[in-house]
């Protein structure tokens, strides 16, 4: 997935060294190519899996390095490029002082020297697109409202696994019901990841998912991937030393009194 990485470039246009091993005299603007690239997916993608998929990036990569004013207008732009309004991804793009030093939307900078690499997907759909076929009832999918045609509440018993994808970078899938709501499945990821549900936050679409909401509320196909952000549980709150006392040393006492006392005999 592509994204920001931080690097910066000399805007007198120096040669560096990009990521497909060509120097490239950053300093320099071209305008914006026309020419859509063409790209096949490892894997026949619907439309709702591109969908979601781009929704992944949009949400993730601004949430973690580079400007959101940049990529706000970056998905602008990609938008109109994609709708082909070439004039109006143009124009946004020079708004927003952004620079493509090949031309496309893949690799640019903004006025600062930070770059920004937009994945091919966000673009174009594939050239190996299908289309989503809903006619195909076998219950076997707690999510398709298929497994009870009368429209009741599909039992507590069907169990599948939940593609979770963590702010941490671990990616991994977890086993649900279609019956658990958001706060279940934050008990179930603290079972195996040992995260509090309260330090867990849970988006899906770009939406933020709430405690109360039922998995087969949510229309999560399998392909899918729901985000969880992790957030760091605050220190533990150190006891305060007692008055006079440094780290290390025991509990004050009283000093000894060794001064000589008066006897009879010194009479």
């Amino acid at each position: 997935m592509g994204g920001c990485v931080g690097s910066h470039h000399d805007s007198s246009g120096s040669l560096n060294e990009n990521s497909d091993g060509t120097g490239v005299a950053l300093g320099r603007n071209q305008p914006l190519k026309r020419e859509r690239p063409k790209w096949k997916s490892d894997y026949p993608m619907t439309e709702g899996q591109l969908r979601s998929k781009r929704d992944e990036f949009w949400d993730t990569a601004p949430a973690f390095e580079g400007r959101k004013e940049i990529w706000d207008a970056l998905r602008a732009a990609a938008s109109a490029f994609e709708s082909g309004d070439h004039m109006l991804a143009q124009a946004i793009l020079d708004g927003a002082s952004i620079t493509l030093p090949h031309g496309a939307l893949t690799e640019c900078y903004d006025e600062l020297g930070n770059r920004y690499q937009l994945p091919v997907y966000c673009l174009c759909p594939p050239v190996n697109m299908i289309e989503e076929h809903s006619d195909e009832p076998d219950g076997s999918d707690p999510d398709s409202g298929a497994a009870d045609p009368s429209g009741a509440t599909p039992a507590p018993g069907g169990e599948r696994l939940l593609r979770l994808r963590l702010s941490t970078g671990r990616d991994l899938r977890l086993a649900v019901r279609s019956a658990d709501t958001v706060g279940a499945m934050k008990r179930r990821l603290q079972a195996v990841e040992g995260v509090a549900p309260a330090a867990q936050r849970w988006f899906f679409s770009g939406r933020p998912l709430t405690d109360r909401l039922r998995l087969d509320q949510l229309n999560v196909s399998r392909d899918y991937v729901v985000q969880v952000i992790i957030s760091q549980p605050p220190a533990p709150d150190t006891p305060p030393l007692g008055h006079g006392q440094a780290a290390g040393e025991g509990p004050c006492t009283e000093p000894e009194d060794h001064r000589p006392t008066a006897s009879s005999a010194d009479y």
